[in-house]
């Protein structure tokens, strides 16, 4: 491997270990030969994720998405050699023969980030979830036991959604502050409240209760995951991507003793956060339930 490609994987992990801590923590416990590989999975996901904090208006962030599109359909513009998360990830994917399409749609679910529209409804998030957190929970699978990922499928697409709608809870003062609404307008009308009311700040009855009611949809993903683990058997070897659902049930926990919905969340602290993590692995090379 070039000293260019080394320095692009260092790079990967370099922002993984600073933006998505969980992650990386569970990435570590991944084979050492192909540990860079996840990181490179998530510092794309993080790249694509974040377009909505680095740039002021839509447009420029679907340039920035529709670049990623070229780049991964190998019609990248500019200088992608240049790019570490880009060389990354095109060498991941070369070598582990990674499904593009995936990749893409996990880019173009981020569309959705630019803008303010409200989510539609509870499937249009799970299929949000599908297409990025499901996704990227599939492609690492791919990489550690290519034999084995088919059969993580439903770990991957209830796990996916589980931690998805875990992360959208945690960052919902974060997102009512610039007018955006995760919270599915259909579960919301089912508590007699609308979107504008859901972002006001304000905080009611029926918003604690439309909350409350996507706390049980993330658990009963959350436990059709644990089913899902439980029917794939002794899975160490593609087991450190799924880590972080360890973490899921404590973050659940933490929003629901929340009264103001519009402050920040701690959630497990850091230290909690990683013994989880590391309880969680020994469990699964025990051939035990890790969460």
């Amino acid at each position: 491997m070039s000293d260019t490609l080394e320095a692009a994987y260092a790079y990967c992990a370099d922002q993984v270990r600073a933006q998505d801590k969980d992650r990386f923590l569970a990435a570590l416990f991944a084979p050492q030969e192909l540990r860079r590989h996840l990181l490179a999975l998530y510092a794309y996901n993080l790249d694509v994720a974040r377009v909505r904090e680095v740039v002021r208006e839509a447009l420029p962030g679907e340039v920035r998405l529709a670049w990623w599109r070229e780049v991964i359909e190998g019609e990248g513009r500019g200088e992608v050699e240049g790019h570490p998360v880009a060389a990354a990830l095109l060498d991941t994917v070369a070598r582990f023969a990674l499904p593009r399409a995936s990749l893409l749609a996990l880019a173009d679910a981020r569309i959705f980030d630019l803008y303010d529209d409200p989510m539609p409804t509870v499937a249009d998030l799970e299929g949000y979830a599908g297409e990025t957190a499901c996704a990227l929970l599939q492609l690492s699978a791919l990489v550690l036991a290519p034999d084995r990922a088919a059969a993580a499928g439903d770990l991957s697409g209830h796990g996916g959604v589980a931690i998805a709608m875990t992360g959208l809870m945690r960052a919902f003062p974060i997102h009512a502050a610039r007018g955006q609404c995760y919270l599915p307008l259909d579960l919301l009308a089912r508590h007699g409240i609308g979107r504008e009311a859901a972002v006001s700040g304000q905080v009611t009855p029926p918003l604690l209760a439309a909350l409350d009611d996507w706390r049980a949809q993330a658990r009963r993903h959350l436990d059709a995951a644990a089913a899902a683990a439980r029917a794939l058997g002794p899975a160490a070897a593609l087991a450190a991507p799924y880590l972080p659902l360890a973490l899921v049930a404590g973050d659940l926990k933490a929003l629901s003793r929340v009264t103001d919905p519009f402050r920040a969340v701690a959630g497990l602290s850091p230290f909690r956060r990683q013994f989880a993590l590391w309880r969680a692995a020994r469990r699964a090379a025990a051939g035990k339930a890790w969460f």
